[in-house]
């Protein structure tokens, strides 16, 4: 059938130039419009619940909120998790979802059973859904910075909230914008408890008088001299006189009570949990800019940064915004990285091709297939959707040498062909017909093998697609780019090729003997063959014992999920101790930003303490996440490289009470919303009592410490909280006429300050809030005083109806599928992750006891390193029965496809030795180049046996059969035909070592998938090409003696 094409294809060349040149225009505008990302989304599809309970504890939230909605939602269809957490006045519910779930249905069906659960809520709470955004839509974020110093952070706030929030929300693909930090204008009124009692006042009564004075209200329409007036009555809060005057009740003169007569009214904070800061001079107010989902990333921050551009005239003088991330940035230099290193391999392969052919011609129709079968994977990139980034760039990175395998053969053949007619028919000039029929004799010769050997190549990287969950959504557009890419090239060999064969393979060709490296590699391999012909048994246990020794360094080896990531940027994210106040945030802030600016690399520090606004951060006041923006590399000091950096920073920001992490960005949000782990290890333990929680929390800390390799460990203090517990006495409030909800909302109104309503300002809305004054509240004493006007006129205090003490409590509470959890982050440098693991996993077996219904479960990183690794096991063989199936299908012959399948453990030995070289873990991504090594050491195995098979069935179509004619065979197929087999070598490690070797963004993966693929192509052909014809020598002897003595057999029964 191969032949029949390439026959067709020479006959129909014209249509096939045609084809080529349609392929080449839908190529391009594939690629021109191709969105562009740094990595592929590996986030979860996750569904985020918000709910906000103003004043109320973490223990009340996790009660009335987290824990009915994180039950109700372990019954959505399609949730693999479900994870609650509890703060102070706000439930995060996070429900993540199995691969390959639509965002939308999920949230569809998020909201649906959401409806089941709002009964279970307290009355008044609402529920609202995050953004339709995943993990790692925070691309872009700023800050707003006065310079004038006319402007406060209340004034800034409400620029960020009311003018620069909707101008980018109003952006195409911009799912939220996020505000963080400043101060948000508040309307305070402070009552006066003894002035309350005094003028008998309640404070129900002044909440419903605020209510009712901050309104406004239309009255239709009037005809007045024929036209028509709308009515309107103004009513709105205006300024802190129009409070001053709203009236309370009225006396029996008729003088009314003014609310100005009670309380104080002034302008302030309110209180806050996030807080932003820039560079260590002081607090400034944030943005956070968050992506739809599967959307263009770079488009994207390019409108925002030119829709800030053009709101710069819009903003006060003085007052600039500051870009403090910029994701962009990354995604340009991979981008360009990837770039410049495909452009590398096209010029090092063209080389390659031009040094052993020797003509230029020639190595143009290898070369022409690179861009061509680039342009095609693009095509279906595509139309599939899939993002041009650091991985699927890199599949077609690692594919390029292998790519013009299959051409370089066929334009070899062709020489060969070309040089024997000419030898048959010295003085005839080879044109028309008759070169045509050269060219397509040379091509159907090697092509259906050629076509064959490429898709095994392609078919190997299939297993690929088997990873789940995040390596699966990594690896992915790795494998599916290389697998396009070479399926591209197996068309073009068996269709292109031969055409642009006949047009450019033309005039003199230069004698394969002409080339002195040709002539190099024959003398250097004829000695060495002769002696493994003579000695085939001692060259195949040599060939054991190097595989073998492969065996120890593979058990050298460590293991990671996959390696670090320089992404440019860093985040520095500390946990300080539990009940730490806004004001030492601000100042531990300002502290560690400064510390991190005397490291000289250091260009902006941009520091973020509690959350943002936002349902994507979840993150409490005392954990910080600091943005590290660095100079350019050729600003950095001599020497210095990103782990130098790290550990410099590490030692630069020594804070006691805080333990440094230093992350990736992108990567550690990936990380937070798949496991809810910030550290590459995290051990989580679940139970039902906290303290049980934290006595073995804090004991995995103490052990945790103790393991080499570990930076740092904490366990989150679960019991660290403080808190004021008022228990009221029902019997004593009873006495009163009280309820218990009469108290409560003392308690809740009074003491914590509630929002009753907002003022309208034009746009702006701000809060107003009800509270006694700091006097009457700053100990348990003065909450004893507190007075309290009965529903009868009596006055009491709240320690009349209340006993009133001071404990500990949780500061927040997390659950993981409706269980209490309690975590512990461990961070690793210097040492790899599996092995850690397990000296910790042993260590904590050995030396922390359990209680009853207690679980210890190691997650972050680790979690997906043990989920790939069980992959891997069935995913290796696999990948290796995909290609006996197809070499057998090539060969027809059991006995020869086991042959190749016995030089793949050669590639494997070079593999393993040279990620030992070079000191690589084993990870994933090495996993993946392991998996492409054995196809690309598969198909040089069948360009080997095809040589010999075609040189044996020469002789034997001639009726020779003989051993004399077996050896002969063997020294044309192996000798000289080394040209081609080299140059097949040559291709793919020429395009391989420019990945090994480079650095940039993105190249930490790559040179893992990389380095097996190059150190097995050393080992695997130099072994091939003296183990498959040795192999092959004795399997054709042992043939032709059982055929010998099965004719015999015959005879004697004839006889």
């Amino acid at each position: 059938m191969i032949e029949r094409l390439i026959h067709w294809s020479i006959g129909n060349r014209l249509l096939v130039l045609l084809a080529t040149l349609f392929i080449t225009a839908l190529g391009i505008w594939s690629l021109r419009s191709t969105p562009l990302d740094a990595l592929p989304d590996l986030s979860d599809t996750q569904v985020i619940i918000r709910t906000s309970f103003p004043g109320q504890a973490p223990q009340i939230i996790e009660n009335q909120v987290t824990y009915p909605l994180a039950t109700t939602m372990l019954s959505v269809p399609g949730a693999k998790t479900v994870r609650g957490y509890s703060f102070f006045g706000d439930s995060f519910v996070y429900v993540l979802f199995e691969d390959g779930t639509d965002l939308y249905w999920a949230r569809s069906r998020v909201l649906e059973y959401l409806n089941q659960a709002q009964e279970r809520l307290p009355e008044g709470v609402t529920t609202t859904l995050g953004p339709d955004a995943t993990g790692v839509g925070w691309i872009y974020q700023y800050a707003l910075v006065d310079r004038s110093g006319q402007h406060d952070l209340s004034q800034l706030r409400a620029l960020q909230d009311w003018f620069l929030k909707y101008e980018l929300k109003s952006l195409p693909n911009v799912a939220e914008v996020a505000t963080l930090g400043g101060m948000v204008k508040q309307y305070q009124v402070v009552l006066d408890p003894q002035k309350l009692v005094a003028y008998g006042v309640t404070q129900q009564e002044i909440e419903a008088a605020l209510k009712s004075a901050n309104q406004e209200t239309g009255g239709a329409i009037l005809e007045l001299a024929e036209r028509e007036y709308m009515v309107r009555a103004s009513g709105y809060l205006q300024s802190l006189e129009d409070f001053r005057n709203v009236p309370l009740r009225s006396s029996v003169t008729g003088i009314p009570v003014l609310l100005g007569q009670v309380a104080t009214i002034q302008l302030g904070p309110e209180m806050r949990r996030g807080i932003a800061e820039l560079d260590g001079q002081g607090e400034v107010v944030g943005g956070v800019v968050i992506l739809r989902s599967g959307k263009n990333a770079r488009d994207t921050i390019q409108a925002v940064k030119a829709k800030l551009d053009a709101l710069k005239a819009s903003l006060p003088a003085g007052v600039e915004v500051v870009t403090t991330y910029d994701r962009s940035q990354l995604i340009d230099r991979a981008i360009d990285n990837l770039s410049y290193k495909l452009l590398e391999e096209f010029v090092v392969v063209a080389l390659v091709c031009l040094i052993f052919l020797g003509h230029l011609r020639s190595s143009l129709v290898a070369i022409i297939t690179l861009p061509l079968g680039i342009l095609m994977a693009f095509i279906v990139m595509r139309y599939q959707g899939i993002n041009a980034n650091i991985m699927s760039l890199g599949g077609i990175a690692i594919a390029i040498g292998a790519m013009v395998d299959a051409a370089v053969v066929m334009i070899e053949n062709a020489h060969k062909h070309i040089e024997a007619w000419k030898a048959q028919h010295p003085n005839e000039p080879l044109h028309g017909e008759a070169h045509w029929r050269v060219i397509g004799e040379a091509a159907a010769e090697v092509g259906p093998a050629l076509f064959f050997s490429l898709l095994i190549i392609t078919l190997s990287f299939l297993p690929v697609f088997t990873l789940e969950a995040q390596e699966g959504r990594l690896f992915g557009p790795l494998a599916f780019t290389k697998t396009y890419a070479m399926a591209a090239a197996a068309g073009l060999s068996v269709t292109l090729v031969p055409v642009l064969m006949g047009y450019w393979i033309r005039g003199h060709i230069p004698n394969e003997q002409q080339n002195p490296l040709n002539r190099w590699l024959i003398n250097a391999y004829r000695p060495v063959l002769e002696f493994v012909l003579a000695w085939p048994k001692a060259t195949l246990a040599m060939a054991l014992l190097v595989f073998l020794s492969s065996l120890w360094p593979l058990s050298r080896l460590g293991g990671e999920f996959l390696p670090p990531m320089d992404e440019g940027d860093l985040l520095y994210m500390p946990s300080a101790l539990p009940g730490l106040p806004a004001s030492k945030a601000s100042q531990l802030l300002q502290q560690t930003n400064r510390m991190i600016l005397t490291v000289p690399e250091v260009a902006r520090v941009f520091g973020k303490a509690g959350r943002a606004e936002t349902a994507t951060d979840p993150a409490p006041l005392e954990m910080f996440e600091t943005t590290v923006q660095f100079k350019p590399r050729d600003q950095w000091r001599p020497g210095m490289t990103p782990e130098k950096l790290i550990d410099e920073l590490d030692q630069a920001v020594k804070v006691p009470g805080l333990s440094n992490i230093w992350v990736p960005p992108i990567r550690n949000r990936i990380d937070m919303l798949a496991t809810g782990i910030k550290s590459p290890i995290g051990v989580k333990v679940s139970g039902t009592s906290l303290t049980e929680i934290e006595r073995i929390t804090r004991d995995i800390e103490a052990v945790a410490k103790e393991v080499p390799g570990v930076s740092s460990a904490l366990a989150e203090r679960l019991t660290g909280g403080r808190y004021v517990d008022i228990q009221i006495n029902r019997l004593a409030a009873a006495r009163y006429g009280l309820s218990i909800a009469d108290v409560q909302a003392v308690v809740s109104g009074a003491i914590g300050g509630s929002n009753i309503g907002e003022t309208v300002e034009g746009l702006a809305r701000f809060p107003i809030s009800l509270r006694y004054p700091r006097e009457w509240r700053n100990s348990p004493e003065a909450l004893r005083r507190l007075p309290i006007l009965t529903a009868a006129g009596q006055q009491i205090t709240l320690g009349t109806v209340a006993q009133i003490s001071l404990t500990e409590g949780p500061p927040m509470l997390r659950s993981e599928n409706g269980r209490l959890s309690g975590w512990v982050y461990v961070d690793v440098r210097g040492r790899d992750l599996a092995s850690t693991v397990r000296e910790l996993q042993q260590r904590v077996a050995d030396r922390v006891q359990l209680g009853a219904g207690m679980t210890v479960s190691y997650s972050g990183q680790f979690e997906f390193l043990e989920r790939a690794n069980a992959r891997l096991t069935w995913v290796v063989p696999a990948t290796l029965l995909i290609i006996f199936v197809l070499l057998y299908l090539t060969f027809s012959r059991f006995s020869e496809a086991l042959l190749i399948m016995a030089t793949l453990p050669f590639a494997l030995s070079g593999g393993v030795w040279l990620l030992y070289w070079f000191g690589f873990n084993l990870s994933v991504a090495t996993g993946v180049g392991f998996i492409a090594l054995a196809g690309v050491s598969a198909e040089f195995g069948v360009i080997m046996l095809l040589y010999l098979k075609n040189a044996w069935h020469a002789r034997v179509d001639v009726g020779r059969s003989d051993d004399p004619a077996l050896l002969e065979a063997i020294r044309e197929g192996a000798v000289l035909r080394v040209r081609p087999k080299v140059m097949t070598v040559a291709v793919i490690i020429a395009g391989l070592l420019p990945i090994l070797w480079g650095g940039g963004a993105g190249s930490e993966v790559m040179k893992r998938i990389a380095a097996p693929m190059v150190g097995g192509m050393i080992t695997a052909p130099l072994l091939s090409m003296l183990v498959l014809p040795a192999a092959y020598w004795r399997m054709r002897r042992q043939g032709k003696a059982k055929d010998l003595s099965s004719e015999m057999a015959s005879l004697c029964n004839l006889g």
